[in-house]
């Protein structure tokens, strides 16, 4: 009889056993070292498949067209991490799996897109400001995004072809939020902006580099990420927190509200927020870790690079980017497409 036992339970305990030793991971294109996912599946046994997206709108599609898919962690920047909390599409977190939360600084949490951290986990994050190259504007030459209308800058500036970084940018220059809902708001930013027009030389996506490496432009609305690898290459350039406002983004690890493997994503959040898991991942892709203890582990060089590690006082007057209900975005959607016909 025990024999008979023995094998009902491995025949059919085995499939159970087996699901257990999976985590179903959708993240950033480009977003995870190679080593920091060997590492995981050789410590925990767990094999990680990694699928890969490229805006914050294929995740939400994907999970939104599709709410039992196979993912345990999905990784979207904060405003979106607020409207799939307000759908009901995550995970509330049990604090009591992730020790290592304790590493995360103090300052990146309890942020308005998620009061008290109760769904998502900083993953990396950044800024966004200006490029300047100092060969032909000296530290000094700009301080804040106001300063971007001066009209010497004639066909200088590439703006960012993200609707909005660049409706941010003009809420700042005019001492709003850069969730700003009012319509009479949002059309003066659209007014501001129209005012740009003639310094704006053209609007390019994230990943233009090279035009900088090359000194193509001279001034760029660009991600901090980006900055740190365009001066990788050219030293030339520098990075200006405008000091009317910095926008700040920030990706964080979200569990599905049906993600069928939810101890193993806990297991892997918080190695992740290991601090020397942490180390491996921001050095390994370029962008800051929320991490305080693992940027104490950081070369001299990388924790005093500005660009990765803003001291306080950089971040000063920041700002996340929230979430918009559909109806104000499609007004700033409208807006957008009216000033690039100009």
């Amino acid at each position: 009889m025990r024999k008979w036992v023995s094998i009902f339970l491995c025949f059919f305990m085995l499939p159970v056993f087996a699901t257990r030793q999976v985590l179903n991971v959708y993240n950033w294109s480009g977003y995870i070292p190679q080593n920091v996912i060997t590492l995981f599946q050789k410590e925990t046994g767990i094999k990680l498949n990694y699928s890969m997206f490229q805006s914050n709108e294929e995740l939400y599609t994907k999970l939104k067209t599709d709410p039992n898919s196979s993912y345990d962690i999905v990784v979207p920047t904060s405003y979106l991490v607020e409207q799939m909390r307000d759908e009901g599409m995550l995970t509330k977190l049990d604090k009591r799996q992730l020790p290592n939360f304790k590493y995360l600084n103090t300052l990146l949490l309890n942020k308005s897109h998620d009061p008290g951290n109760q769904y998502s986990v900083p993953y990396l994050w950044g800024t966004t400001g200006i490029i300047v190259n100092r060969t032909e504007y000296p530290p000094g030459t700009i301080t804040s995004w106001k300063d971007l209308w001066q009209p010497r800058f004639k066909n200088q500036i590439i703006g960012s072809n993200a609707t909005r970084d660049m409706f941010g940018i003009a809420f700042k220059a005019l001492g709003y939020s850069i969730n700003d809902t009012d319509p009479q708001h949002i059309k003066e930013a659209y007014l501001k902006l129209r005012t740009l027009l003639p310094n704006i030389l053209s609007f390019e996506a994230d990943g233009a580099q090279q035009t900088y490496v090359n000194e193509d432009a001279n001034i760029g609305i660009v991600d901090s990420g980006n900055v740190n690898m365009v001066i990788q290459e050219n030293s030339n350039y520098y990075y200006i927190y405008p000091k009317d406002g910095v926008l700040i983004w920030m990706d964080n690890m979200v569990i599905p509200k049906n993600a069928a493997h939810i101890e193993n994503a806990y297991k892997f959040i918080n190695f992740v927020l290991r601090p020397d898991v942490a180390k491996m991942i921001s050095i390994g892709v370029g962008y800051s870790s929320p991490n305080a203890a693992a940027v104490h582990l950081m070369p001299k060089a990388v924790q005093q690079n500005p660009i990765i590690t803003p001291s306080a006082k950089d971040l000063q007057n920041t700002e996340i980017e929230g979430f918009v209900d559909k109806s104000t975005l499609r007004l700033y959607l409208k807006y957008w497409e009216m000033l690039k016909l100009n």
